[in-house]
């Protein structure tokens, strides 16, 4: 059975009129059974521009192990360097002024391009909850459709119950008439 507009809005009464355009569009897709499924990743790979590809390598490598240890042995190092190999010579003496400005320079440029990377992760979920949410409606109208189909043939196996109890009923009158007349 193909439903129609006229009976997806009749089925949910007044939600159709509070459900968004997509939402909408996308039951009418359903009805009409064109919905294909959505792939998460490939929406989101095939539309990142070079910066959100270069902001989430940066973000993947800044919140590794391997970026958290090479970077306290390049801080150990640079102390290292500073206090002890190069004593009186060194370019950045103790309390190390130069790596201060250094640190808050990387601090500065590495945290905008961490946030571009959450936003394209708050993206990504808010785009899963929307595929999440089409599943929802698709699943409960298949649901809404089976439980249909299952009342019909109800109603059918009833029927045909009913006409089955008749047409019994005569046969056993007339058994139980043979045995009257014999005894």
């Amino acid at each position: 059975m193909k439903y129609t507009r006229a009976q997806a809005k009749r089925i949910l009464r007044d939600n159709w009129y509070h459900l968004s355009m997509n939402e909408r569009e996308f039951l009418e897709q359903v009805l009409d059974k064109t919905v294909k499924p959505r792939d998460l990743n490939k929406e989101l790979t095939d539309q990142r521009t070079f910066g959100e590809r270069v902001a989430d390598k940066v973000a993947e490598f800044g919140g590794s192990w391997t970026f958290i240890m090479l970077f306290a042995c390049f801080l150990l190092s640079w102390a290292l360097i500073n206090t002890v190999v190069l004593l009186k010579n060194a370019f950045d003496p103790y309390p190390y002024i130069f790596l201060n400005l250094l640190l808050s320079m990387l601090a500065a440029i590495q945290a905008p391009i961490i946030m571009m990377s959450q936003n394209r992760q708050s993206k990504r979920d808010r785009l899963d909850a929307e595929i999440d949410h089409e599943v929802n409606v698709r699943s409960e109208l298949t649901l809404y459709h089976l439980n249909k189909q299952i009342h019909r043939i109800e109603d059918k196996l009833d029927a045909i119950t009913g006409q089955l109890a008749l047409s019994n009923e005569p046969a056993e009158s007339m058994s139980n008439d043979k045995k009257a007349h014999r005894e």
